[in-house]
């Protein structure tokens, strides 16, 4: 299973469209506009996080933010067109570059004039103007980078203030004049430059620069060889190598749908080509794609804006999020391999794969940069700076072998560009989406929508959980994982925090959740990007994913149960958590796919046996516990037993 060198960049194009792919628009003009913005914007982002102090210059924290808002706005502004499509930069596009670029230097210039004088509560007429025009200027950006679920969800919080006062019961808020709402969203340090655009702008514009450098300089091509070394001849090995790949790839791009577009291009005609249905191999890609969002050491924008929220160091949310994730794909592994030991599905050629030795040879610096990124983060503990340095190693060793990655001056000038792009979307979203977190800041409503949740619950565990899953379902369908995440974190996670629920147990709660939406009917969009590639029926892989993925939809209860899934508490419990819902985890993946090692096919009667031992092995209790080992133990020796004898009778 062999792929181009430029395998991620190269990927196809289907009919689903991905929001990360490159932009046709930046050509020309727009192209280097584009290079310039994106390399003035990310030296002034290395100069603040390394505090350089370039040419004196020392911009106070809110500058720095509206800088880099001003620069990559602009940015987002060419790549993404006004109306989906359009592939040329009109000329309002370059109008609207002008004003954010403009108004962004302007307010930068006086940051340090408007915190003195509290500009968010009075400001002077021209201060007021030009909030007005930088509200105007977020929402456009998010209208072009987001859905329009998401656009019109922002314009009823946008203008929530301007009516909070005739809301009814715990809806009601403070009301606000339309220049105290626009002088608050500007200027207020809750809403445009809050938190998410913080952490953005402090942390994970390293994230984004390493995951363009480590796809540009062909470390999807190494994922994917790897997998396939190690997996691919193996029985259902094309699957397996999915699953694999997928993971590590969709762990740096953080986005389901451009996962699946980017990888599942490779793998799922290969799945066919061994026997895989379409469907099952849609399904395959879309959970695995879906997944990488979930797997440390790099788990997309929420996570970052997660350990902000909880005021925690990343690699505390990295140590939590582990377990679930070797889990969850433990559970695609092992789901893929009894479908393909029940179907008889083998592996590709041995001599289609390449060799294991020359693969880790011709990519060690890929792993070494991975290993070194997740020591700095978790040892070194040095967030900020870490994917900067993992970075530079990678280009310094592309540079090196330029001529075997077919990594010249051109390909580094559309890596600069493809860099700019990834910020632009994640800035044009998170400006918009900055309007609802300040809305529910200045009115208080989200305090007071906690405490009605908690009330309406009535100290009842399951109802609360339940309300937070449907929540979380239903904003997923419209929302990116890090705009939904943002608005629960505000409204439901304290609710769920007041329940005596460990907080990053709620946090990652209400993230599993908004992320299941990728993979479940009628939106699934991560399932439709790889129907379309499987050249299956949408809502058909849809529905698969949901059955193969369905363990997505248990881990966040069980975490909440049982916070010793997310290594809290001490290591005894911890250990004797991760066997028991380890041996579950085989159970239900026997029980969805009729086939276990060693016994063989499972009749109806024991994969429902199977299934229910598996749940209850994961309920955080002795007991339970016991039941389930002992149900399942006696239903495997039986069906072993049954086997057995069928086949003595067959055979005689």
């Amino acid at each position: 299973m062999t792929t181009s060198p430029n395998a991620a960049a190269d990927a196809p194009k289907h009919s689903v469209e991905d929001p990360e792919a490159r932009s046709v628009r930046l050509k020309g003009a727009a192209f280097w506009v584009a290079f310039v913005l994106t390399v003035v914007g990310l030296t002034i982002s290395v100069n603040q996080i390394f505090n350089l102090g370039l040419a004196g210059f020392r911009p106070v924290s809110t500058a720095y933010y509206y800088l880099i808002i001003g620069f990559f706005v602009g940015v987002g502004y060419l790549a993404f067109p006004a109306r989906k499509g359009d592939g040329a930069v009109r000329w309002y596009d370059w109008l609207l570059v002008g004003l954010v670029t403009c108004s962004s230097f302007w307010i930068a210039s006086r940051a340090q004039f408007i915190i003195d004088r509290g500009w968010n509560l009075e400001a002077p007429f021209e201060g007021t103007l030009v909030a007005g025009l930088y509200v105007l200027l977020a929402l456009e950006a998010l209208r072009r980078t987001g859905e329009i679920i998401l656009f019109i969800f922002c314009i009823i919080f946008a203008t929530y203030p301007l009516y909070a006062d005739y809301m009814p019961g715990f809806l009601w808020g403070v009301q606000l004049d339309l220049g105290q709402a626009v002088r608050e969203y500007t200027y207020g340090l809750e809403s445009i430059i809050g938190i998410p655009m913080q952490v953005v702008a402090d942390t994970l514009i390293g994230f984004i620069v390493f995951g363009v450098v480590l796809a540009n300089t062909g470390g999807g091509k190494f994922f994917m060889d790897f997998a396939s070394a190690v997996m691919g001849s193996a029985r259902g090995g094309p699957a397996k190598v999915a699953v694999v790949s997928s993971g590590l790839f969709g762990m740096l791009s953080g986005s389901p749908t451009s996962n699946v577009l980017t990888t599942g291009s490779l793998t799922i005609p290969t799945m066919k080509r061994c026997g895989y249905p379409a469907t099952y191999a849609g399904a395959v890609e879309a959970c695995a794609s879906t997944g990488g969002c979930l797997m440390p050491p790099v788990m997309g924008a929420a996570a970052f804006i997660m350990a902000n929220f909880l005021n925690v160091p990343y690699a505390e949310v990295v140590k939590a999020a582990f377990l679930p994730a070797i889990l969850f794909y433990l559970a695609l592994v092992l789901q893929t391999d009894f479908y393909a030991a029940r179907n008889n599905l083998r592996g590709v050629d041995r001599k289609e794969t390449p060799p294991i030795f020359s693969t880790l040879v011709s990519g060690w610096y890929y792993i070494l940069a991975l290993v070194g990124l997740t020591v700095l983060l978790l040892v070194w503990r040095v967030e900020s700076e870490a994917p900067f340095w993992v970075s530079l190693f990678l280009l310094g060793v592309a540079i090196l072998r330029a001529r075997a990655l077919g990594f010249d001056l051109r390909a580094f000038c559309q890596l600069i560009v493809d860099v700019g792009q990834a910020v632009a979307q994640l800035v044009c979203l998170l400006a918009g989406i900055g309007l609802i977190i300040g809305a529910m800041s200045v009115t208080g409503v989200a305090n007071s929508f906690s405490r009605e949740l908690v009330q309406y619950a009535g100290g009842n565990l399951a109802l609360l959980l339940a309300v937070g899953a449907i929540t979380s379902f239903i904003l997923g369908m419209g929302m990116t994982a890090s705009a939904c995440y943002i608005f629960l974190a505000i409204v439901l996670a304290p609710a769920l925090v007041q329940m005596n629920i460990d907080p990053m147990a709620a946090h990652l709660y209400i993230f599993y959740w908004g992320i299941v939406s990728f993979i479940t009917p009628p939106v699934a969009l991560a399932a439709i990007a790889a129907a379309s590639i499987a050249k299956a029926d949408a809502m058909a892989v849809g529905f698969k994913s949901l059955r193969v993925g369905s363990l997505l939809l248990l881990l966040p209860v069980l975490f909440v149960l049982q916070p010793a899934l997310i290594l809290k508490g001490p290591w005894e419990i911890i250990l004797q958590s991760a066997l028991t819902a380890t041996v579950a985890v085989v159970f239900l993946a026997a029980a969805f796919e009729g086939y276990l090692w060693w016994v063989g096919s499972l009749p109806i009667w024991s994969r429902v046996c199977v299934g229910f031992a598996g749940i209850t092995l994961f309920i955080p209790e002795l007991y339970t516990d016991l039941f389930g080992g002992v149900l399942g133990l006696i239903t495997v020796t039986a069906t072993a037993v049954v086997n057995r004898n069928q086949r003595r009778i067959l055979s005689g």
